[in-house]
Order: structure tokens, then sequence, then C-alpha cells
């Protein structure tokens, strides 16, 4: 599938890293904030080899309160999702798509996890991915598992550095969804990532 027919097709609903401090201005992340009112929800990405099937990242979509991702040492660049510290703001179902659109690839799917929670449980889930504070290469899984063990029912999540683990353990929570991703496009990111950015700034 090309990328173009995935971002226009796809209604709905990850990386190389670095520990640098961001942190985007109140006023830019309170303008960019977005809340699906459907109901309270995580979801796990985890970026597969196609070949493999070895986990290369992990990042966690929180909905709660407002809708973010929970990227740790993540690599996606872009203009549209204010960042704090590897948690991306303002996080709609067209912005979830850029940023899926940008893992998958010929080399690379990427497979989404879901299970509804409590109100309550995102809502820690997001003061948790909030204080996590910048994360340096390859601790995306590591972050991620111990984030999760903290939440009321995730307790059993083992702490992990390896992102099928996490995975593994997400898939046996009750009522758990799972969808995969799969795009054809060359290997090279930066080529998606330059196609991504010119799209949404098309779209401002």
């Amino acid at each position: 599938m090309k990328r173009r027919q995935f971002l226009v097709g796809l209604p709905l609903a990850l990386s190389a890293c670095s520990a640098a401090e961001v942190w985007a201005p109140d006023d830019v992340v309170s303008r960019a904030i977005y809340r699906d009112t459907s109901g309270t929800y995580l979801t796990l990405f985890t970026m597969r080899n196609t070949g493999s099937d070895k986990g290369a990242h992990t990042a966690l979509l929180i909905n709660g309160s407002q809708r973010i991702i929970f990227d740790p040492a993540g690599s996606f660049k872009q203009t549209r999702m204010p960042e704090r510290n590897d948690v991306l703001f303002g996080v709609s179902p067209e912005l979830e798509a850029y940023y899926v659109s940008f893992h998958a690839r010929i080399t690379y799917y990427v497979l989404a996890q879901t299970v509804q929670v409590s109100a309550e449980v995102a809502e820690r889930a997001m003061q948790l991915a909030l204080a996590n504070g910048p994360e340096p290469q390859a601790h995306c899984a590591r972050s991620t598992s111990r984030l999760l063990r903290q939440l009321p029912g995730f307790s059993d999540f083992r702490q992990t550095w390896d992102p099928n683990r996490v995975s593994e353990d997400f898939a046996k929570l009750a009522g758990v969804t799972t969808r995969e991703y799969r795009e054809t496009d060359a290997d090279d990111k930066s080529i998606a990532a330059a196609q991504i950015n010119a799209a949404l700034q098309e779209g401002q």
C-alpha cells in the first residue's frame, strides 16, 4: 500500500533515540490538545521487523482527558504535535495515522494493541508519562513496561528491555483488540519523514 493511500484511507487510530530535554510552551500545548470522548483506553504500539518479527520500538497511546502518545526515545519529528520529553500532544486520529505510517515500511510493521481502561487508570498513565522525562536510546520498552507496571490491573507486567515482551504481556489483558499496519515504502525513514511533513504543511 502506498503511503498516501494509507493516510487518506485510514480513519483512526514509532525510532532512533535521544535523551535531550524538550519542553513545548504551555500555550502551544493548550492549543494542540485533542480529546476523544468515545472512551478511555490504552494502545500499545510495537514496531516489528517483517522478517524476524523482532521488536524494535515501543510506544503507548493514552486516551484519557486528552489523547497523547508516550514515545520514549522516539524519532518522529514533525510540526503538529508539540512534545514534552517524549510525550506527544494533540494526537488526533489523523496525526496518529501519520505516526504509524512513519514507522511502517518494507522492513517493519506496526502492531497496535488496544485495551479499554477506567478514566482513573488512563489519567494515572498520563501522569506517569509526563513525569518520566526523556529517555536515552534503546530505553523505550524499559520505560513503557515500567509505566504499565504501576497501573492498577497491570502489576503482572515484566520490567523488560524487549518490546516483544511488553507486547506479550499486553496481549494477556482481558478484552485486548489487535491490528497490524503494513506498508511497502523504502527502509529509509527520512523519505517518509519528508513526505509526512510536506503533507502536514499542506494541511495547516
